[in-house]
């Protein structure tokens, strides 16, 4: 028999200890197999090869495992069932795997496959009967007949009498080894009428291909016929019934004919994998067919449970392996699109305004309807205007004459071809509704915006004209300030000149050569230098006052060369009068004062004496010594 190396052993013993079965015991009903042959019952022993021993061990591990599940189930039921008389009603969940396509796929992706094939078909002819009553509901008549079924699959699979279910079960009846490569060949030529089946013949590995409604898959026939079988040894149901476990015995409770065991192997007995899969699903269909199913469909996104990763190749194949894309394909026969008659209004009502304020209806006023015609009556008025352009339709008592439209009683129902041309109307009604707010928004943010700059210019202009008026009001008061200061001076400057010329009047001017008398004393220098040079005021005064510019400084120049050659060599003793000059004391009366043009001043560039108050400040030169 085959051994045991000696680190596995370590295994063997701990697994026996957690089943408390004996290792020897363990190792037995996994290395030798007990056969009962002849009518007299003889029971032969025979060693088991090395696959053999690993087959075991995997059906030793399967089948404390099925047993586990269906004990944990049946007292999950047991704690939570109550009498079918209370209740009338159940729900049910149930998850199933979704459909299954890898690079190398078997019995157990056939029987996934299988049960997704089954359930698309009641979900497509739950869907059909679905919409069929919703049109029957709303007056429709209307029948799917353009629709794919996937009952030719369901005949490759499961058919009578000859399927891939049938020939897989009566291999695993026959009495000897499987060879794949004839179990291809029988199940070509048995199912070759069948469109579904197919193989690839490029792969040296036995297959058959099955075109599922999600796509093609490619199945192996090697070890599918050993899967199928998956008979339990009595050796290991055996050695279970004898462990000491009290779960275990519960289990694998020892019954009669265990202990017995005297009925002869039959192989039309045989319960393979694909019939008790094949039985429990044809259960759970009854059970789809008593109530009313929801499917909930789930897509994962990415298979690298990510975050914010969407891939869209894996999330198209996932809508085509759990049957959305054929859902679609068969809700596109009929009228994919239906909506309530109020939902309908409240989306496109503006279709009608929009046309019907500004386009002549020659039907005239809409007649006074009742409130259960009246919402029927708008929608098809919608769609008249809509899809027929601007020709009014007749109604008729089945609904709107319009291709791809039909109004129920409650719901109207569309094609894509139609919601498109009403989305596109909508479209460009909100545009121009669009188009007019803005007209409205710039003109009045224009209006705005000139009411502003008006505003702004009033007020503006105001602060100008108050700054400007402050502005005025404080150059008055400086020209005020200047001209009383203005006023004084002059007022002052009358005041000497009068005063001069009344301590002048009768006094003797002397000869030419004599020095002048001091100034009397309660005259300041400046007023003694005045008193003592005024014939100098009268040089200016005698200047012609019409002449202005250069001719000016000329004639003051003449007049200045006067003086200068009348007094020449008597200049340091003062200044005598520009008239000729007399013989002893002459006595000369002014009517006016020089002081009155002290602020008449030659030209600047031609000479250095800037009028008669250049002449006091430079007393120093002019005064003697």
């Amino acid at each position: 028999p085959c051994t045991v190396c000696s680190p596995d052993q370590e295994f063997v013993k701990t697994t026996g200890d957690l089943l408390q079965i004996p290792m020897e015991e363990l190792l037995e009903s996994l290395r030798i197999r007990t056969i009962t042959a002849g009518k007299q019952q003889q029971v032969f022993k025979k060693p088991c090869s090395r696959a053999e021993c690993e087959t075991r061990r995997d059906c030793l591990a399967k089948v404390i495992y099925a047993r586990l599940f269906e004990w944990l189930v049946l007292v999950i039921n047991e704690n939570i069932y109550t009498d079918p008389s209370v209740w009338t009603s159940f729900i049910g969940l149930l998850d199933v795997y979704g459909f299954e396509a890898f690079p190398e796929n078997n019995l157990e992706q056939l029987c996934i496959n299988y049960a997704n094939e089954k359930l698309q078909q009641h979900f497509v002819a739950h869907y059909l009967k679905a919409q069929q009553e919703e049109y029957a509901a709303e007056g429709l008549q209307w029948s799917f007949i353009n629709y794919q079924d996937n009952q030719n699959c369901l005949d490759l699979i499961e058919g009578n009498p000859l399927s891939i279910f049938s020939l897989l079960n009566e291999e695993c009846r026959l009495n000897r080894p499987s060879n794949t490569d004839l179990f291809q060949t029988r199940i070509e030529k048995a199912l070759s009428s069948n469109q579904c089946l197919s193989r690839d013949k490029f792969s040296k590995k036995p297959n058959f291909i099955i075109s599922h409604y999600a796509g093609k898959v490619c199945y192996q026939l090697a070890a599918m016929v050993e899967k199928n079988k998956d008979a339990v040894p009595p050796e290991l149901l055996h050695v279970l019934q004898n462990s000491k476990d009290p779960l275990l015995q519960k289990l694998f409770p020892v019954t009669e004919k265990n202990q017995n065991n005297t009925k002869t192997q039959n192989r039309a007995a045989v319960v393979t994998v694909v019939s008790k899969f094949k039985s429990s699903l044809e259960h759970l269909m009854e059970i789809l067919s008593r109530t009313t199913p929801h499917y909930i469909r789930c897509i994962k996104p990415n298979a690298d449970c990510k975050a914010m990763t969407f891939r869209r190749e894996e999330v198209l194949s996932q809508l085509q392996a759990c049957g959305i894309v054929e859902a679609i394909t068969i809700s596109a026969a009929g009228f994919p699109v239906r909506i309530p008659f109020q939902s309908f209004t409240e989306r496109y009502d503006l279709l009608r305004k929009s046309w019907g304020s500004s386009k002549k209806r020659v039907w005239g006023e809409t007649p006074v309807m009742d409130d259960d015609k009246a919402p029927r009556a708008a929608v098809l008025e919608i769609l008249q205007d809509a899809v027929r352009g601007q020709t009014p339709a007749q109604e008729t008592g089945n609904g709107a004459e319009i291709p791809s439209v039909y109004c129920g009683k409650t719901k109207v129902f569309l094609s894509n071809s139609v919601l498109e041309l009403l989305e596109a109307r909508r479209a460009e009604v909100l545009n121009e509704k669009a188009f007019c707010i803005q007209c409205c928004w710039r003109r009045f943010k224009e209006k705005k915006t000139a009411k502003e700059k008006h505003s702004a210019t009033l007020i503006q202009a105001a602060l100008r004209s108050w700054l400007a008026k402050n502005r005025f009001q404080r150059m008055r008061r400086a020209a005020r300030v200047i001209q009383r200061a203005w006023r004084r001076w002059t007022a002052k400057a009358a005041a000497l000149a009068a005063a001069e010329l009344d301590e002048g009047e009768g006094e003797e001017f002397p000869a030419p050569g004599a020095t002048l008398a001091k100034a009397p004393c309660s005259l300041d220098t400046e007023l003694q230098a005045a008193v003592q040079f005024w014939p100098l005021g009268l040089v200016l005064a005698a200047a012609p006052v019409s002449v202005t510019g250069p001719r000016r400084a000329l004639a003051l120049l003449s007049c200045l060369r006067g003086l200068q050659e009348g007094s020449r060599g008597h200049l340091g003793c003062g200044i005598t009068s520009i008239r000729a000059l007399p013989q002893g004391s002459v006595r000369f009366h002014c009517r006016r004062s020089p002081l009155h043009f002290a602020n008449v001043s030659p030209h600047t560039e031609g000479f250095s004496i800037t009028g008669f108050n250049q002449i006091l400040l430079d007393r120093q030169e002019l005064l003697p010594t």
